[in-house]
């Protein structure tokens, strides 16, 4: 791992550390080849051209560069946690009532396309 990513993930809080670590789990068991860089100030990942960035904030983690083509219909479902065109935010509770198999679905539309 990059020492710039490592050092952003060793400097999440504790609080939005869980969520981090779980989409950074999803995605590695998805695609163990992953290219895991900074961009844009933040952890990216990127599997060929496809890029999803995922950022650490005091309230929440968010998943950017997600659009209705590239979320499997995630923002459709949990519309309440769309902030904005491509942004999803991960609040630690609306995290936790979300199965792993949901995530593990928008990974792979985020980075399959």
């Amino acid at each position: 791992m990059d020492d710039p990513v490592q050092d952003y993930i060793e400097s999440i809080a504790p609080r939005q550390r869980p969520t981090f670590d779980r989409i950074h789990r999803l995605v590695l068991e998805s695609y163990p080849d992953v290219e895991l860089l900074m961009s844009y100030q933040m952890p990216t990942y990127k599997v060929g051209d496809n890029r999803l960035y995922v950022g650490a904030w005091k309230n929440w983690v968010a998943l950017y560069g997600l659009d209705g083509s590239r979320d499997g219909g995630f923002a459709a479902r949990h519309p309440e946690l769309r902030t904005s065109k491509g942004t999803i935010q991960l609040r630690p509770d609306a995290a936790a009532a979300i199965a792993d198999s949901e995530l593990r679905d928008l990974v792979r539309a985020a980075l399959d396309r």
